[in-house]
């Protein structure tokens, strides 16, 4: 009766991880450049004298669906779409390094190439700098050409691209990090101006996984109900005797 209760508890808990994993990505089904979060459980034999045939079912992230998002074209100079394998360095909120598909890009009020939610920009020098009352262009290597009015365009920087070997790592601001620490920029890696690259998150999919997800859930909750039933059953006639 105690390992029904186990296995059930373990089977729901499981099914709930799943349905955060599977909400999550469905949240962000509409944000430019995400990749979808994978789970996976695995076995973890319990350690210890006579428990060599037991084993634990843990939750682990497998990573993150690295195929690409649908590209839409905006026809905004400051939007850019990575191509390939293409990785768009920015200082984080921590003051590191970190990494992102999204590449909807801003000047803000001090002159400095930013995201939309204010993070600067890397070049291969570090933050870039845009002249006043300039019109900014980005070509398909990454190199940003600033112009202002009656006056040719000049070259103010370029995009840190990298291209990373391995899967990187997502942190809990949803930027993606190196395991082996900052990526060097790779001259090949290119992008694609005025277009957006959306989440590769399907929809549909998804939905058809929470819908088994909460199926599962709800087998393992009868489960619980029927050891319930019968350990009452059981008690009743032990006390009966």
């Amino acid at each position: 009766m105690d390992r029904m209760i186990y296995l059930s508890m373990a089977g729901a808990k499981a099914a709930m991880q799943r349905q955060d994993v599977l909400s999550h990505n469905l949240a962000n089904v509409t944000t430019n450049g995400f990749r979808a979060e994978l789970q996976a459980f695995r076995a973890v034999p319990v350690q210890g004298d006579g428990a060599s045939t037991r084993a634990f079912a843990l939750e682990t992230t497998i990573g993150y669906n690295d195929a690409q998002g649908p590209l839409t074209p905006t026809g905004r100079s400051l939007d850019v779409a990575m191509q390939g394998n293409a990785w768009l360095a920015v200082q984080a909120n921590d003051g590191t390094e970190a990494y992102t598909r999204a590449g909807s890009l801003d000047v803000n009020a001090e002159g400095l190439l930013v995201m939309r939610n204010g993070m600067p920009v890397l070049g291969d020098g570090g933050p870039i700098n845009v002249p006043p009352n300039s019109s900014v262009e980005i070509g398909s290597d990454g190199t940003i050409s600033a112009k202002q009015p009656n006056q040719r365009p000049t070259t103010v920087g370029r995009l840190k691209l990298v291209t990373p070997e391995v899967p990187m790592t997502r942190g809990d601001d949803g930027l993606f990090r190196a395991q082996e620490g900052d990526l060097p920029a790779n001259p090949a890696a290119r992008v694609q101006d005025g277009a957006l690259e959306g989440s590769n998150v399907s929809p549909v999919e998804t939905m058809v996984a929470m819908i088994a997800a909460g199926r599962q859930f709800e087998q393992q909750m009868k489960l619980l109900q029927i050891a319930q039933t019968q350990g009452q059953q059981s008690a009743k006639l032990l006390g009966s005797q």
